[in-house]
């Protein structure tokens, strides 16, 4: 049963207070229950839409559209699911201006929204959480698989850095049948190689060295062994930069990345308060059997 009210003199308190709490909160939960399903649902349908196998998949420019319409979709309908329920369940204010009513339930929409993003993040989190447990431990063992993997299948590759396809190329024989190469020379080389590049040249005592090393364990003479070098640090130059350049390109897609999620979860909260307050003025106003705007 709505509760009365009575007109409030001037300068006299009223002790009923103006914030409908058990509404605000029944709509908040509401609307992050309502959030919580419909990202899972966008989530199914995100992952459903991508493959790894090409031409399996939707585009990333479609994926991404799709993403961010649905990003600003949830808080919509969310968030007036909730606020909808607020100005219905609240209390009926007698003896005021239609003003002030409209106000206090646009008011009632804002606290929803905010209490229900609150909401939404604990259960997004603990849903993400309990999920992460099982992708962790999945992602654990196909890591471990990839390591071992590699480490079976590398030709004792040095522990530096230096890739041992370049040490192999190093060493190879112009003879039809490969010499026995000593591992620890190779491991050598790769240790000179590998601080050549950090420090970005290779001094004339290492090239020296490196070639009389070569020199003996391939049979090619010394001129050329150094020849070879120069040729293998230049690519091995070239293949870092290129990794680098990769990399920067990365770093700079997941800036640009990170940019827009922002910039797009910022529209979505904002969708979402101004749909909670605009559906709470509409249920106050059918609570309190007015038309609807």
């Amino acid at each position: 049963m709505a509760q009365t009210g009575v007109l409030v003199e001037d300068g006299v308190e009223a002790s009923a207070s103006a914030v409908s709490w058990a509404a605000i909160f029944a709509g908040a939960a509401s609307a992050a229950v309502f959030s919580l399903i419909l990202i899972l649902i966008g989530t199914g349908i995100g992952l459903a839409s991508i493959s790894p196998w090409q031409n399996s998949s939707a585009s990333a420019t479609t994926v991404g559209m799709l993403a961010i319409a649905w990003s600003v979709a949830v808080p919509l309908f969310s968030y007036a699911v909730g606020g909808y329920l607020a100005g219905r369940l609240r209390t009926q204010w007698v003896g005021l201006h239609s003003d002030e009513v409209f106000f206090r339930d646009t008011a009632h929409g804002m606290l929803v929204w905010a209490i229900g993003t609150l909401f939404s993040a604990l259960l997004l989190g603990t849903v993400l959480s309990w999920a992460g447990q099982g992708v962790v431990q999945v992602g654990a063992s196909a890591v471990t698989a990839a390591t071992r993997a590699v480490t079976s299948s590398a030709d004792e590759a040095p522990s530096n850095g230096w890739n041992a396809y370049f040490t192999d190329v190093l060493f190879r024989s112009p003879q039809q049948q490969a010499q026995s190469n000593d591992s620890g020379a190779k491991a050598e080389i790769g240790r000179i190689a590998a601080r050549s590049l950090a420090a970005g040249q290779l001094s004339n005592d290492d090239k020296d060295y490196a070639a009389q090393l070569i020199a003996r364990q391939t049979g090619i003479s010394q001129s050329d062994a150094t020849k070879r070098i120069d040729g293998v640090m230049a690519a091995a130059k070239q293949a870092a930069t290129q990794t680098a350049e990769k990399a920067k390109a990365a770093a700079e897609v997941a800036r640009k990345t990170g940019v827009y999620t922002a910039l797009w979860a910022f529209v979505a909260l904002l969708v979402g308060g101004l749909s909670a307050s605009y559906m709470a003025t509409v249920g106050g106003r059918i609570r309190d059997n007015l038309p609807a705007i």
